[in-house]
């Protein structure tokens, strides 16, 4: 039997038109920990994707984690998601 381990996570972001700012994401665990705060400065000229990745040598904790993104310091959205 084998077992999926999970060592890298992506978070990939859309933002919409021109303009420029600072772009962060903040990972969070289930009891609210903090597992990583990084951000980009950004300038795109029309549509675009970000990314952001987090890597580790051993497998993420089992859990519930939640990724707050923002732009120039306002959310610009969560996602809710579970590592099993």
């Amino acid at each position: 039997m084998s077992t999926l381990e999970i060592k890298d996570l992506h978070v990939s972001v859309k933002t919409e038109g021109a303009g420029s700012g600072k772009l962060a994401a903040k990972f969070t665990f289930q009891d609210g920990q903090t597992v990583n705060e990084s951000s980009q400065d950004i300038a795109p000229t029309a549509d675009a994707n970000h990314e952001f990745h987090l890597s580790k040598k051993t497998a993420w904790p089992k859990g519930d984690y939640k990724v707050l993104i923002t732009l120039n310091g306002d959310s610009a959205g969560t996602k809710d998601f579970t590592i099993k």
